[in-house]
C-alpha cells in the first residue's frame, strides 16, 4: 500500500508540473493545463499524506491554551 501511494503521489505531481511545460511548448491549451493541474493538485493532497505519516513532535498538552 505504501509503494502504491508513493506512485500515486509522484504521478499526481507530474500532473501538476508537466502540463505547464507542455503549455510553454505550445502543445496544450491553457484550459487543459488548468484542469490537469487542478486534478493533480487534488490527487497530490489526497495521496501524499497517506505515505508521509508524520508524527507531531509537540505533545497535545503543549499546544492547548
Amino acid at each position: 500500500m505504501n509503494n502504491l501511494t508513493k506512485i500515486a503521489s509522484l504521478a499526481s505531481l507530474a500532473l501538476v508540473t508537466l502540463p505547464s511545460l507542455l503549455y510553454v511548448a505550445g502543445v496544450l491549451s491553457l484550459d487543459a493545463v488548468k484542469l490537469t493541474a487542478l486534478i493533480g493538485t487534488i490527487a497530490w493532497f489526497i495521496a501524499t499524506p497517506l505515505w508521509m505519516d508524520r508524527k507531531s513532535k509537540i505533545s497535545g498538552e503543549a499546544t492547548a491554551n
